[in-house]
């Protein structure tokens, strides 16, 4: 079984920074794209940042020049850095990977996600 465990949500004020963790476990050969994603309330799941196998990365408009998206591959941990954080960040913030499994399938993994919390 191939799970995902995320760490590093909490409540900060405007300005401030948080750092997400996300690791993952289970028989892989190895993991493409992984990825953060996250959802407000009443509003719909968005990419925040993705990053490839081979280091390249994408970023939401929203949050470009802010948050800094980092893997480890040797650790299977994917990193998210926000600094800057407003009140508009506020979400919860979930992990996502592309791994390919011993029986060589591919499956798209979701973590439990992580609330942030950015006060005024």
């Amino acid at each position: 079984q191939v799970q995902l465990v995320e760490s590093g949500g909490g409540l900060v004020q405007a300005g401030g920074s948080l750092r997400l963790s996300c690791a993952v476990s289970g028989s892989i050969i190895s993991i493409n794209t992984m990825g953060w994603y996250r959802q407000a309330a009443g509003k719909q799941r968005e990419l925040v940042a993705a990053i490839t196998s081979g280091g390249s990365t994408n970023y939401a408009d929203s949050v470009k020049g802010r948050f800094a998206i980092s893997r480890d591959n040797t650790k299977n941990t994917v990193y998210l850095q926000m600094n800057s954080l407003k009140p508009e960040d506020t979400a919860v913030y979930c992990c996502n990977a592309e791994v390919l499994r011993i029986s060589k399938r591919l499956l798209e993994v979701w973590g439990q996600g992580t609330l942030v919390t950015v006060s005024s």
